[in-house]
């Protein structure tokens, strides 16, 4: 099935018929239906498969952020690989390859359309020009100074005791401003409008959490709720998705951070840190929202828990080598379309 089937299918169901919550009944047929496709389709693997595309598919469904999110995947996913989303077992003896087939396709449209682009774009994100280094110039600068009750929470990943404490004699962390969710995601062509690519990276982000991206929608991408200040060294592995914050309950702006990196990539840290993001005194700055540091914590562990991230390291690298290796024609077209996609073609300010 083409991409742009897969595409014009979420639409519909996103922008036209809009989010709807599956009948309860229903909702338990779809998900009886659903694990009994991953579940085949994970016994039938591609030798030459260079992540587990039913993973990648069960996990953006586990980690869509509301039941309404995992009805919506639900029905999007049915619908891509022209199922009823409700009904009877499964015939896989005649129709499994075929099953098979549309799922590699979706999840393939997923990994070209939100997760290459995502990650990629994330590890890019350069340092404020002048024109916007006001604020977040504000934030860094007190945050250096060490003036604990005038900054936003420059305390998220620096070097720190298990009390909070700067650890002495540690050499000095300088900090970068991260964005949570990449500028590159709304930004528009010289038309002023998105990208096919980008329209399409937004519907799935809409699908994870519903009507999410009207919190981002143009320059509220690149307001303070959607960054914040990380430690120089740590800043292109929390855009790698590979840290992550997890609220902790009934704490306000308290979050632990993790990471899947073992403990020797990364000796300065001991994982997990409980850390309390502060606040400006007058509240001029606002505060990381939990909401998008919760979608970045889930697109983390899909990628993660399915082997995609390793391969979209793998093509990232290619890239940064001037091209895919031998036999990588898959690949070569994937960073063609990175590119055609807008999501490459510049430096990118917070």
């Amino acid at each position: 099935m083409a991409p742009h089937r897969h595409q014009a299918s979420l639409e519909g169901i996103l922008n036209v018929s809009g989010p709807e919550f599956l009948p309860v009944q229903k909702r338990t047929q779809a998900k009886q239906r659903f694990y009994s496709i991953i579940n085949y389709c994970r016994t039938e693997k591609s030798p030459d498969a260079a992540y587990s595309r039913p993973l990648l598919v069960q996990y953006t469904y586990e980690y869509s952020c509301s039941e309404l999110s995992q009805d919506t995947f639900l029905r999007a996913f049915f619908e891509s690989i022209d199922l009823d989303v409700a009904g009877g077992d499964i015939d896989f003896d005649d129709n499994g390859d075929e099953i098979n087939e549309k799922l590699t396709s979706f999840a393939d449209f997923l990994l070209d359309n939100f997760f290459i682009p995502l990650k990629a774009s994330s590890q890019r994100t350069t340092q404020p020009s002048p024109a916007h280094l006001s604020a977040v110039q504000r934030v860094q600068l007190m945050s250096l100074s060490g003036r604990q009750n005038d900054y936003q929470f420059s305390e998220a990943l620096a070097l720190f005791d298990d009390e909070g404490h700067q650890l002495q004699g540690q050499p000095l962390k300088f900090l970068e401003v991260a964005h949570i969710l990449p500028h590159s995601l709304t930004q528009t062509d010289s038309d002023n409008t998105l990208s096919e690519s980008k329209k399409a990276a937004v519907m799935i982000l809409n699908m994870f959490d519903c009507d999410v991206s009207l919190l981002i929608d143009g320059t509220n991408i690149d307001r303070a709720f959607n960054a914040m200040t990380l430690a120089r060294d740590l800043h292109t592995i929390f855009g790698n998705f590979q840290i992550y914050f997890e609220p902790v309950p009934n704490q306000e702006h308290t979050y632990q951070i993790d990471t899947f990196l073992p403990a020797a990539a990364l000796p300065e840290f001991r994982f997990p840190i409980t850390r309390t993001l502060h606040l400006t005194d007058d509240r001029s700055i606002d505060p990381p929202v939990a909401r998008l540091l919760a979608l970045h914590r889930a697109i983390a562990y899909i990628l993660h828990l399915s082997g995609a991230g390793e391969y979209i390291d793998k093509i990232l690298r290619d890239m940064e080598e001037l091209g895919a290796r031998e036999g990588g024609s898959t690949e070569l077209g994937r960073l063609i379309t990175l590119r055609l996609g807008g999501w490459l073609d510049k430096a990118v300010s917070t």
